[in-house]
C-alpha cells in the first residue's frame, strides 16, 4: 500500500508539473512576440485555395498575427465554384475575413479557369507561382503563409500552393527579406484532438505556434459560421473538435 501511495503521489506531481509547464508555454505562445517572426507592422500574405480555408485552417494564425500587429492580406486562388456556388462563397469569404480582422481592401479572390476548385485537378505550379510572385512584389510582402505539402486535408489545390511557394523560395525569386511559413499537417488522430493536442504541439519541433484564447476561439467559430453554404453536419463536428480551429503549428521553408 505504501508503494502504491508513493506511486500515486509521484504521478500527481508529474501531472501537476506537466500541467503547469503546458500552461506556462501556452501563455508564452499568447505573448505579443514570437522569436523568428517578423515584427509589428510587417506585411503578411495568407495564400489559400478556397473560401473557408482562412477560417477552417488558418484562424489561429490570422488572429495570432493580429496580436503581433501584422498587416494581413488574403490571396484566395479560387471562388470555390465546385458546386456552382462561387458568387455566394465570395460574399461569405468577405464576411469571414471581416470577423477575422482582414478588411475587404486586403482580400483578393482569383476567379480564373486556370485554377478550378476541383480536387481532381492539379494546378500548374508555374502559373500559381507567377500570380503569387506578382502579389508579393506589388504589396511588398514580408511573410507568406500557406499550406505545407500535405495541405492539411490532402486536397490537391492546397498542395499546389505549397509547390508554388516552395519553387519561388528554392529558386530565390522572392524579394529579399520575404520568408514563407507553412501550416503543418498532422495525422487524423491529432487533427481531431482539439486543445488536447497542445502538449504534443508544444513538444514537437516547429518555428511558430499560435494558440487561441477562449474569446478568440469564439471569434474563429463565428468566422467559420459565415460560410453558411459549407456548414454541412460533419463540418459542425469539425468546428467543435478540430485542432485547426484552436492551434496552428507552422514551419519556415
Amino acid at each position: 500500500m505504501e508503494v502504491v501511495g508513493l506511486l500515486l503521489c509521484l504521478a500527481a506531481v508529474v501531472l501537476a508539473w506537466g500541467f503547469l509547464w503546458v500552461w506556462d508555454s501556452w501563455e508564452r505562445m499568447k505573448s505579443p512576440e514570437q522569436p523568428g517572426l517578423p515584427g509589428a507592422g510587417s506585411r503578411t500574405l495568407l495564400v489559400t485555395a478556397h473560401p473557408d480555408d482562412e477560417a477552417m485552417f488558418f484562424a489561429p494564425t490570422v488572429l495570432g498575427l493580429a496580436r503581433l500587429r501584422h498587416q494581413v492580406s488574403l490571396l484566395c486562388f479560387s471562388s470555390g465554384n465546385y458546386y456552382n456556388q462561387g458568387e455566394i462563397r465570395k460574399k461569405e469569404l468577405l464576411q469571414s475575413c471581416d470577423v477575422l480582422g482582414i478588411p475587404p481592401s486586403n482580400v483578393m479572390i482569383i476567379d480564373n479557369r486556370d485554377f478550378p476548385d476541383d480536387p481532381g485537378v492539379r494546378w500548374d505550379t508555374e502559373r500559381v507561382a507567377d500570380v503569387l510572385l506578382r502579389h508579393v512584389e506589388s504589396s511588398r510582402i514580408n511573410l507568406v503563409v500557406t499550406f505545407d505539402a500535405g495541405g492539411v486535408s490532402g486536397h490537391s489545390n492546397h498542395a499546389a500552393l505549397y509547390a508554388a511557394a516552395r519553387t519561388l523560395h528554392a529558386e530565390g525569386k522572392l524579394p529579399k527579406g520575404c520568408s514563407v511559413l507553412t501550416l503543418q499537417s498532422v495525422n487524423l488522430l491529432r487533427k481531431y484532438l482539439s486543445l488536447l493536442d497542445l502538449p504534443c504541439s508544444l513538444l514537437l519541433a516547429r518555428d511558430a505556434l499560435f494558440v487561441l484564447s477562449r474569446r478568440e476561439v469564439a471569434q474563429a467559430q463565428k468566422a467559420m459560421s459565415c460560410h453558411r453554404s459549407q456548414l454541412l453536419w460533419f463540418r459542425h463536428l469539425y468546428v467543435l473538435f478540430s485542432r485547426y480551429m484552436r492551434i496552428n503549428s507552422l514551419h519556415f521553408l
